[in-house]
């Protein structure tokens, strides 16, 4: 079993950063694939970036690439989505999660965390 919770949401304007934390909890989190998800008002959830077990594969949607960076810290079972340059089209509810065999589009992880707010300010 894996938990997750994650932090760091909030309001800010557009073109600023946040940096969005997924603590878990298990002994098995380094054997895991990491990944967030966001799902805004009235759309579909959708993937947002994925970072393999040992960081060395990292994925983007292309609507996040070149702004958000995905990393972890296997030492502190801690996953981060770092996003810059935000735009008011990054509103969502950014949801961590994790797969021992696959996070990306279309997948169905294993475990969810609740979810963090991210609201941006146009």
């Amino acid at each position: 079993q894996v938990q997750l919770v994650e932090s760091g949401g909030g309001l800010v304007q557009a073109g600023d950063s946040l940096r969005l934390s997924c603590v878990a909890s298990g002994r098995t989190f380094s054997r895991h694939i990491m990944g967030w998800f966001r799902q805004a008002p009235g759309k579909e959830r959708e993937f947002v970036a994925s970072i393999s077990w040992n960081g060395g594969y990292r994925y983007y949607a292309d609507s996040v690439k070149g702004r958000f960076t995905i990393s972890r810290d296997n030492a502190k079972n801690t996953v981060y989505l770092q996003m810059n340059s935000l735009k008011a089209e990054d509103t969502a509810i950014y949801y961590c999660a994790a797969d021992p065999n696959r996070v990306g589009v279309g997948s169905n992880p294993d475990y969810w965390g609740q979810g963090t707010q991210v609201t941006v300010s146009s």
